[in-house]
């Protein structure tokens, strides 16, 4: 069998310092502190894997794949060569390339960027599956995590994995900075489905009773924030909601991270570096997130400026996960995926939900 298997090299570099995106601001990311993530996060997912030895990977040159598997048993053979910086125009000839050479499943690490592209030349002519390393990851063809999508491949190989369609998704990069969502279906790839290996597409949930319940939660956030503690919010509409009722709304990002104390908004759209920063001054600090909708995530997709380091300075116990119930309903177990194997285990287990004015649920959280 032939695995296709390819990296972008820059996906994901501006999660932590809060560019919601590396597109076109791989400069600006490396002015800010960014370091490359998706080679590492590409290891993990060959290092995990565990295929027949008929089986070849068939690879970029140097960091578009070859650094990834070079140190590995799997047999490979690098088929495309690039110089200097590579771009999505590598990407696309690189999947063209793969065509030519028969693969049978095209695993790429990267974001919904590098998802679409992958889409723009694979269509539904083979199957693909994405390795996590983005930004922002709302397409349904990615793994929930790099040893999830080694996962999927073994079975892939073995013949034991069905098929699906599911929607590839991006963001519009500049409304995301400007705290607008925009989110476009691109198309349906053919990906190896595993219930639960692989995520859901992002779902948005909005109906008066979900307005509703966001009021109720952003009622009791609003008594017990007021205990003199720092509080980093994390994105969306039902944090977003917390900040309207403070009196905050005009200046809380809705699709950034935000520090309040004592009522008053003391950081925003912090990136991981200020939020160390601002940790430094403080000796109570707390965490305040919600899922992704449908998906399940609460670390590791849209927020990498919450850090795993992050985390571990405010302490796992200081965390707090907000939720509508039908987002709940909605949402088999809760994910994370921060990065630090040592870290999600941490977080993994049974966790109480803010759901509602002095409510919560019980709910499960799995390493992704």
């Amino acid at each position: 069998m032939k695995i296709g298997f390819l990296i972008n090299p820059i996906a994901g570099m501006g999660g932590s310092v809060g560019l919601k995106g590396t597109d076109g601001l791989v400069e600006e990311a490396l002015r800010l502190g960014a370091t490359p993530i998706a080679c590492e996060r590409a290891k993990k997912c060959i290092k995990e894997m565990n295929i027949d030895a008929s089986s070849v990977i068939l690879t970029c040159s140097r960091e578009m794949g070859e650094d990834a598997v070079i140190n590995n048993p799997q047999r490979y053979e690098v088929v495309y060569s690039f110089e200097g910086r590579s771009t999505r125009e590598d990407t696309i000839l690189a999947c063209k390339t793969f065509l030519k050479e028969g693969i049978d499943l095209l695993l790429f690490c990267g974001g919904d960027g590098t998802a679409r592209d992958v889409y723009s030349v694979i269509k539904k002519e083979i199957p693909i599956l994405g390795i996590p390393a983005g930004v922002k990851m709302h397409s349904a063809v990615f793994a929930i995590s790099p040893k999830g999508a080694a996962k999927i491949v073994e079975h892939f190989v073995a013949g034991n994995a069905e098929l699906r369609d599911a929607e590839v998704m991006d963001t519009d990069e500049d409304a995301y900075r400007r705290n607008e969502l925009r989110m476009k279906v691109f198309g349906y790839a053919q990906t190896p489905y595993e219930p639960v290996l692989v995520q859901q597409g992002k779902s948005l949930f909005q109906s008066v009773s979900e307005e509703k319940a966001k009021e109720e939660i952003a009622r009791f956030a609003c008594e017990f924030m007021l205990d003199g503690s720092l509080y980093i919010l994390g994105a969306g509409t039902t944090i977003h909601k917390i900040a309207e009722l403070l009196g905050l709304g005009e200046e809380k990002t809705l699709l950034g991270v935000d520090a309040v104390k004592n009522g008053k908004l003391v950081g925003k759209d912090l990136n991981e570096r200020e939020l160390l920063q601002l940790l430094k001054k403080e000796k109570e600090a707390k965490i305040l997130v919600s899922p992704i909708g449908a998906q399940g995530f609460v670390f590791g997709r849209g927020n990498q400026q919450i850090s795993a380091k992050v985390i571990q300075k405010v302490g796992v116990e200081n965390v707090i996960v907000l939720a509508t119930p039908h987002k709940l309903s909605e949402t088999p177990f809760l994910l994370v995926d921060t990065g630090s194997e040592r870290l999600d285990k941490q977080l993994s287990g049974y966790m109480s939900v803010v759901s509602g004015y002095r409510m919560a649920q019980r709910k499960e959280v799995r390493r992704g």
